[in-house]
């Protein structure tokens, strides 16, 4: 059992919040919830070229809509440069980091150098021992790692995973603009916070033997690594925008519950037994990294669609009313002039069928609109002389019937069967065409009753016109 447990999603906002961001967002919310600790929220936006306003903005209105609320946070690395300042000072001082005079020129040729003999590119210790500044160049400072030995990292997920110190190089961790650099702060970030646990893409691994022996410079016990398994798409390729939506706001904009993305996410990579469907709460209480896979997760986008849909199926309709609101207002309709125990119930009609809530909108369309567009293909096989009849004499019954609920309408056309012996569909499939414009709609009465009286006889009257 963890104590204490402090984590932190640490995204750059370089971007929109990812699938795989939002997975590891997510994983950390669940051990911090399952173990009674805080999830703190940290912007690292040390890349100024890249990060900017409206992506830092963009990732919290992401985790919000997933309902990933943090406890501590949001911090910003470019509002804590002096914090950094004073850490660089203390390694300088303590013999554990040095001046680099370098040229980036000179550095470009000891690289080159290094390729064409069959060496790793790393940094050769030039200025390693340096006591006094050369030039007029203004240095960076490198971090002085181990020469020898391996640094070993007992991985939450991964396991025993061994680096031979010798591949490892003094890395720079403040640049000659007095930057510092993602290895160093996001441990002097992780000190100051008091990280007890990193739960983060297996993209970072590389990163730990050099974050490792930074906290052991400051005399510090690292905090336990779990490095989660990358998502990949269905070419097992890391997944991208060439496997179709990465963002987590393309997906709420696709109309994809925010439960459904959540219990996809945390099904990429962790199990438990052969259950599918997760609660929030289910999740919280049966969370743990001992579950999680060391293998990649394949990214399966019509997995997710169908548990979508089920998350829309099992939902209330008074649940999916303000949901599905914000796709109907899109198509230029008041919403709040509909009626909410109408709108409940043409939503508890469709909502078997929609996948997303887009298409749930979509298929209200029929139900809201003053009027509809028939297809073309429907309107010839359905609205024609031989099914004339049948409209007029539904058109003339509707009107004349003054209990306008489903039950009426289904037995004033059992008894229009029995009046010219055929069967349902020679009459409701001519019928539901008219009303709603297409062939496929839920059933015909209910259908009817949602639309009403005056917009059924008009929709009728416009498809008889239309034969005649």
């Amino acid at each position: 059992m963890f104590k204490d447990v402090r984590v932190r999603f640490a995204p750059s906002p370089t971007g929109y919040l990812h699938i795989g961001g939002a997975r590891t967002a997510l994983f950390n919310y669940l051990f911090a919830r399952r173990y009674n600790g805080k999830f703190i929220l940290r912007i690292e936006d040390t890349d100024r070229g890249r990060s900017t306003d409206e992506y830092i903005e963009a990732i919290l209105d992401g985790l919000r809509w997933l309902g990933l609320s943090w406890d501590d946070g949001p911090y910003r690395q470019t509002e804590r440069s002096e914090l950094y300042n004073q850490h660089v000072r203390q390694l300088l001082d303590a013999g554990m980091a040095y001046y680099c005079y370098c040229s980036s020129e000179e550095l470009e040729e000891k690289r080159k150098l290094a390729l064409s003999t069959g060496r790793p590119p790393r940094y050769d210790g030039t200025c390693r021992n340096i006591k006094h500044p050369e030039g007029f160049i203004k240095p960076t400072v490198r971090f002085k790692m181990p020469l020898r030995g391996e640094t070993l990292v007992n991985d939450l997920i991964k396991g025993r995973v061994v680096f031979d110190n010798s591949t490892l190089d003094d890395f720079i961790i403040m640049r000659s603009d007095d930057t510092p650099t993602y290895n160093f702060v996001v441990v002097v970030d992780d000190l100051e916070m008091g990280i007890t646990h990193i739960i983060r893409g297996d993209d970072h691994l590389n990163n730990t033997p050099k974050q490792i022996h930074i906290y052991e410079a400051f005399g510090k016990r690292p905090p336990l690594f779990a490095h989660l398994p990358m998502i990949l798409g269905a070419d097992k390729g890391r997944l991208s925008k060439r496997h179709g939506a990465t963002s987590v706001q393309s997906y709420r904009d696709m109309g994809y519950l925010p439960q459904a993305l959540l219990n996809y996410l945390v099904r990429l990579g962790w199990s438990s037994g052969d259950q599918e469907v997760f609660s929030i709460r289910e999740l919280t209480e049966k969370f743990s990294l001992d579950n999680v896979g060391k293998s990649s997760a394949v990214f399966n986008p019509e997995k997710l669609l169908w548990l979508n849909a089920e998350y829309i199926k099992s939902a209330s309709p008074d649940e999916l009313i303000p949901l599905v609101e914000p796709f109907v207002s899109a198509q230029g309709v008041d919403c709040s002039a509909l009626d909410p125990v109408w709108f409940s119930a043409a939503i508890k009609t469709l909502q078997e069928r929609c996948r997303t809530l887009s298409e749930l909108a979509n298929s209200l369309r029929y139900y809201i609109a003053q009027d509809v567009e028939i297809d073309e293909k429907a309107a010839k096989k359905f609205i024609n002389e031989a099914s004339r009849v049948y409209l007029l004499a539904v058109r003339d019954a509707l009107e004349q019937l003054q209990d306008f609920r489903a039950a009426e309408i289904e037995r004033m056309f059992v008894e229009m069967m029995s009046r010219f012996e055929v069967q349902l569909g020679k009459i409701a499939q001519p019928v539901r065409v008219a009303i709603t414009g297409n062939t496929v709609s839920p059933g015909i009465f209910e259908v009817i009753e949602l639309v009403g009286k005056e917009r059924s006889v008009k929709r009728l009257d416009k498809a008889i016109a239309l034969i005649e």
